[in-house]
C-alpha cells in the first residue's frame, strides 16, 4: 500500500496525535504489572528497551517522567543493593483506577465480543488473530480468563485442528438477536427512520454528500445478515463490507482502527480484496491518516471535532494516565531548561530578566484551562482521601 491518506482533516489528526511517548509508557506499566510488587530492576526495563523502540540508558527515560516513575535502591542478593523503578503513589492510584474500570466494563466486553463474532463467518475466529482486536476493543490480555468462565453460554473454545500451533478458536455458541443491531440501525431505530449512512463531512463537499445519496438510495444491508452464501451483486456485496466496517469501527473504543488490523481479518468479515481502496470511496464516513506512517482509518461520525462523542469509562481512565505523564515530561522540561538558563546566565551569554519572562509565557501556554486543573484537582482529591486509601 502506498503512502496516500485523506485529505488533511485538522480535527482528526489531532485525535490521532498519540504521542509516542505515552505508548511507551503504557508498556512500561504493564510491564510493572507483571510484578506482584509493581517494582523491579532499572537492568529489566533496560533489557527491554529493544522491544519497546527505544535506545540510551533505561534510567534516563524514567528521569522524564518523575510524576510517573520513582527510582530507588533495592537488594538484589548477596546484600548488594541496585536501582530499582516502580510507580509513584499518584500513578499507582491512576493504575488502579484504570484496572477498576476495566473490571467494571467487562458486561459490556463481552457483548462487543460477541458481536465481532456475529460479524465473522461461522461466528468463530482464532485467538491468536483476536490479539490484534485486543487494543481497539478495550480487550485486556487476559480477556479469555475473565470472559469466558462467566459466558459459558456464549462462547467456548474449540480446537478444529489439534495438530496445529495457535489453532485455536472463540466461538459463538448462541446468536444473541439482541446484539445484532449495527449502529446504523440503532440510531435509525431512535428518529424512528429507514437505516441510512450519515454524511459525516461539511456541506461544501457537495459532490461527496451527492454520492452519499446516490449509495443511500439502496437499502441498508446489515453487517449482522447471517445470508453470507446468496449470491449478490458487486454493489451490494460493497454496501455490506461498507456496513461491516462501519459496524467495525463503532465497536472500538476510540472509533479507528489500523487498515492493517482491518485487512488482516478480510476473509473473516468478507471484506474485498483491495479493503483500504473502498474505504476511499467513501470520505463522508471514513478518514483514512498516516500519522506516524500507520494508515489509520477513524469513523467520522465518532468524533466532534478532535473529541470522541462517546468516551468509554476505560478511555477516560487511560486519558487520566496520559496526563499524568504528559505533567511528568512538562516538570522534567521546564527543570531542564531552568538548569540551562542557570549554567548561560552563570557564563554571562543571557539576560536573565528577558529569558525568564519567555518561560513563564511558554509555561502559560502549555498550561491546561483553570477548569482542567481543577478538575484534576478534585479526581486526585478523591483518589486520596482517606476513604480511598
Amino acid at each position: 500500500m502506498g503512502r496516500w491518506s485523506s485529505p488533511k482533516d485538522p480535527a482528526l489528526e489531532a485525535a490521532l496525535r498519540r504521542n509516542r511517548r505515552w505508548v511507551v509508557n503504557n508498556q512500561i506499566k504493564r510491564l510493572l504489572l507483571r510484578f506482584p510488587s509493581r517494582t523491579a530492576p532499572v537492568r529489566f526495563l533496560q533489557s527491554r528497551f529493544k522491544t519497546l523502540d527505544l535506545m540510551g540508558r533505561a534510567a534516563n527515560w524514567l528521569g522524564k517522567y518523575p510524576s510517573c516513575f520513582e527510582v530507588f535502591s533495592a537488594d538484589a542478593g548477596g546484600g548488594e543493593l541496585e536501582p530499582h523503578f516502580g510507580f509513584t503513589k499518584r500513578m499507582a492510584a491512576l493504575v488502579d483506577a484504570e484496572e477498576a474500570a476495566v473490571a467494571a466494563s467487562e458486561p459490556a466486553m463481552a457483548d462487543r465480543l460477541a458481536r465481532v463474532l456475529m460479524l465473522a463467518r461461522g461466528r468463530r475466529l482464532q485467538v491468536s488473530k483476536l490479539a490484534a482486536l485486543r487494543g481497539p476493543l478495550g480487550l485486556p490480555d487476559d480477556y479469555l480468563l475473565r470472559l469466558l468462565p462467566a459466558h459459558t453460554d456464549l462462547f467456548r473454545l474449540s480446537n478444529p485442528y489439534p495438530h496445529r500451533r495457535n489453532a485455536a478458536e472463540l466461538e459463538l455458541i448462541r446468536w444473541a438477536p439482541s446484539l445484532a443491531v449495527s449502529a446504523v440501525e440503532a440510531a435509525a431505530a431512535v428518529s424512528n427512520s429507514a437505516p441510512r449512512f450519515n454524511c459525516s463531512l461539511p456541506a461544501s463537499w457537495a459532490k461527496s454528500h451527492a454520492k452519499m445519496e446516490d449509495f443511500n438510495s439502496t437499502p441498508y444491508i446489515s453487517p449482522y445478515s447471517e445470508e453470507w452464501a446468496v449470491p449478490c451483486t458487486d454493489a451490494e456485496a460493497e454496501k455490506r463490507a461498507v456496513a461491516v466496517v462501519h459496524e467495525l469501527l463503532s465497536l472500538t473504543l476510540w472509533r479507528k482502527m489500523s487498515i492493517l488490523k482491518l485487512e488482516h481479518f478480510r476473509r473473516e468479515f468478507g471484506l474485498p480484496e483491495d479493503t483500504a481502496r473502498m474505504l476511499f470511496r467513501y470520505p463522508c464516513l471514513f478518514y483514512v491518516s498516516n500519522r506516524y506512517k500507520i494508515h489509520t482509518v477513524v469513523l467520522r461520525e465518532g468524533y466532534e471535532g478532535s473529541e470522541l462523542r462517546e468516551k468509554d469509562p476505560v478511555v477516560a481512565a487511560k486519558d487520566w494516565l496520559g496526563e499524568l505523564m504528559q505533567e511528568g515530561l512538562h516538570e522534567y522540561n521546564q527543570g531542564r531548561r531552568a538548569a540551562n538558563i542557570e549554567k548561560k546566565r552563570r557564563r554571562g551569554e543571557i539576560e536573565v530578566k528577558k529569558e525568564e519572562e519567555k518561560v513563564e509565557d511558554e509555561e502559560t501556554a502549555q498550561l491546561d484551562s483553570a477548569e482542567k486543573r481543577e478538575e484534576r484537582r478534585r479526581f486526585y482529591k478523591v483518589l486520596f482521601d482517606d476513604g480511598n486509601r
